[in-house]
């Protein structure tokens, strides 16, 4: 018999560690891109993961042997209702990380907005918010999506913070406070054809072992009692286990973030420029009403599950070319 390999993970497998269940149904943002525009624009937006479906299109991508030829992709379609802008927070830095200066919140809060907290802000604090914008070196937007203009049951809103650049900070500060208490639509904020950052929660698996949760080989059925178990659990000095030998544990309900996710088709239902539902509507979503997007490939998480984009922020290209579309498949 000879000599007989301990399965051990495959190589650069480690990834992202720890694989541990999210705090929140709710993904993070925690850089955002720097843009070279003289007016301010808000850097992000929020939708819901709806279905997937094929796209027939040209193939706009120079120098590849598919150049102009038709191109059939996967497309993953997002529910993007309407944003509403409740306040801005700013931020300085120090030593030791950013900070909030301020907070500043509109007077007139969606119903929905102003049952999670009960402000407490008095006149004139937009104008000693104002006199601190010297202070301030970031400046974000405070933003509310209802689950249920996107067709979901759920009733209670999600509150986050998106990012403003462009242009100076007071500049900023007169573009966020002119929104208050309105809807900011997803064709305000990118356009069609370019590519946005999707940050969300993956769809959770439970309890996995090795094999599955880190690809490790499976054992012969006569070298162990085991079979898919892990070989070694490494040495017998020092009597510890290394954080990298592959262990049974959470798989999935992770937060990650896929990028330079191109936005293929930027409509409404309304404008029936594509037939974009289903006889019957989605599988586990139903019909899609309103704004929506659909973006090439896949994105992370499960269906009505609420997905973050942002502006791209790696390999932004020097212009943006309108995709050529020329069927859906449904």
């Amino acid at each position: 018999m000879g000599h007989r390999k301990h399965s051990q993970p495959r190589r650069g497998s480690l990834a992202y560690l720890p694989r541990g269940r999210a705090k929140s149904m709710e993904a993070r943002i925690r850089t955002w891109p720097e843009i070279n525009s003289e007016q301010p624009k808000l850097l992000g937006y929020a939708g819901f993961k709806v279905g997937c479906i094929q796209i027939v299109s040209i193939d706009d991508r120079e120098k590849t042997p598919n150049h102009g030829k038709q191109l059939v992709s996967l497309g993953t379609v997002v529910a993007t209702p309407p944003i509403s802008v409740i306040g801005m927070r700013g931020y300085y830095d120090d030593v030791y990380g950013s900070h909030a200066l301020f907070d500043v919140y509109s007077t007139d809060l969606p119903k929905e907005v102003s049952r999670l907290f009960t402000l407490k802000q008095k006149d004139g604090v937009a104008e000693k918010a104002e006199k601190l914008l010297g202070r301030v070196d970031e400046l974000h937007a405070i933003v509310a999506v209802m689950p249920n203009q996107a067709g979901i049951a759920q009733k209670k809103p999600y509150v986050f913070e998106v990012a403003v650049k462009g242009g100076d900070i007071k500049q900023q500060f007169d573009f966020v406070k002119g929104l208050f208490g309105k809807q900011v639509k997803i064709e305000d904020v990118f356009e069609l054809g370019s590519s946005v950052d999707v940050a969300s929660i993956t769809k959770g698996k439970g309890w996995e072992g090795p094999i599955t949760r880190w690809g490790v080989k499976r054992k012969q059925h006569k070298s162990r009692k085991s079979v898919r178990a892990v070989g070694s659990l490494g040495p017998i000095s020092p009597a510890s286990i290394m954080y990298t030998v592959p262990r049974a544990g959470q798989r999935g309900f992770h937060q990650r973030v896929e990028y330079n996710k191109r936005i293929m088709i930027m409509s409404n239902t309304e404008k029936n420029e594509f037939k974009i539902n289903p006889d019957g509507g989605f599988k586990h979503y139903g019909f899609v009403n309103g704004d929506f997007v659909v973006l090439k490939g896949s994105i992370p998480g499960t269906y009505r599950r609420m997905v973050k984009l942002r502006t791209q922020i790696r390999n932004v290209p020097s212009k943006v070319l309108k995709p050529n579309i020329l069927e859906v498949v449904i």
